[in-house]
C-alpha cells in the first residue's frame, strides 16, 4: 500500500502530503526550500515559529514547524521572523536594573497582564510573569524564569501591548550576569590563567589540528563528575 497523503494548507494553497510529517518537514515534501524558517530541527533553535489553524477550533495555534506534526486540512503559514524593538546597550555603561530596562524598553511597563504570552509560548514559559519579575526588579527571578526561552518571537506577535518579552528577558539574564550573580571563584580562577597566557599553547595546538584529529580529541575529553 502507499502512503497515506491528507491534505494542508500552506499560505492558502492546498497540498497534500504523507501523513505524520512534521510541519516542516511537509513544507519540503511540498517543494519548498527553507532558507529561512529553519535552523536545529530540534526544537531549541526558534527559528521555524509557525502559526495554524485546524477544523473545528476557531483559535489560531502556534508550534515548531519542526516538532509539530501536520493533520487534515490544517492551514498554516510560518513566521521566520517578525519586526520588533531590540534596543542597543554596553553592559559596561548602564545604571541601575529597573532605570536601564525601562530607558531601554519602556513598554515593558505597559504590560497588561493579559497572559497572551504565555498561552503562545512553544516551550510553555511564562514571559507575562518574568516581564513583572524584571519590572519588580527581580532580575534573579526573572532570569531563572526566563532561562529556556529560544526566541522564536511567537510571544512578541500576539502581545496586544507591543512588548518583546524576549528581547527584555535577554537584556535581564546579561545584566543579572554581569553586574548582579557572584562569579564562583573557579570561573575568576580559570579566566585569571587565560588572561595571563596559561593556556595559549594549548589553544593554539587546537586551532592548528586537522578535523580528524579534534575528533580524537573530542572523544578522550575528560568528563565532568556530577
Amino acid at each position: 500500500m502507499g502512503e497515506s497523503l491528507i491534505p494542508i494548507y500552506i499560505m492558502g494553497k492546498r497540498y497534500e502530503v504523507p501523513e505524520g510529517l512534521t510541519i516542516m518537514k511537509a513544507l519540503e515534501w511540498a517543494g519548498y526550500q527553507l532558507i529561512r524558517g529553519c535552523g536545529c530541527r530540534g526544537g531549541f533553535c526558534g527559528a521555524c515559529a509557525t502559526v495554524y489553524r485546524v477544523p473545528g477550533n476557531f483559535r489560531i495555534q502556534v508550534g515548531l514547524a519542526c516538532q509539530t506534526p501536520v493533520t487534515p486540512h490544517m492551514t498554516l503559514m510560518q513566521l521566520p521572523y517578525f519586526p520588533v524593538n531590540k534596543a542597543i546597550y554596553d553592559l559596561d555603561k548602564v545604571g541601575s536594573p529597573l532605570e536601564t530596562l525601562l530607558q531601554l524598553y519602556p513598554e515593558a511597563a505597559r504590560c497588561l497582564g493579559c497572559n497572551t504570552c504565555t498561552s503562545v509560548c512553544p516551550q510553555k514559559l511564562q514571559p507575562m510573569y518574568y516581564v513583572a519579575a524584571a519590572l519588580r526588579g527581580d532580575f534573579a527571578r526573572a532570569a531563572e524564569l526566563s532561562f529556556d526561552c529560544i526566541m522564536c518571537g511567537l510571544c512578541a506577535a500576539r502581545c496586544p501591548a507591543q512588548l518583546v518579552p524576549y528581547n527584555i528577558a535577554i537584556f535581564v539574564r546579561r545584566y543579572y550576569s554581569k553586574h548582579m550573580r557572584p562569579k564562583p571563584q573557579h570561573l575568576k580562577d580559570r579566566v585569571a590563567e587565560i588572561r595571563a597566557g596559561l593556556h595559549d599553547q594549548a589553544l593554539a595546538g587546537i586551532a592548528a589540528a586537522s578535523e580528524e584529529e579534534l575528533k580524537k580529541l573530542y572523544l578522550k575529553r575528560e568528563f565532568e563528575k556530577l
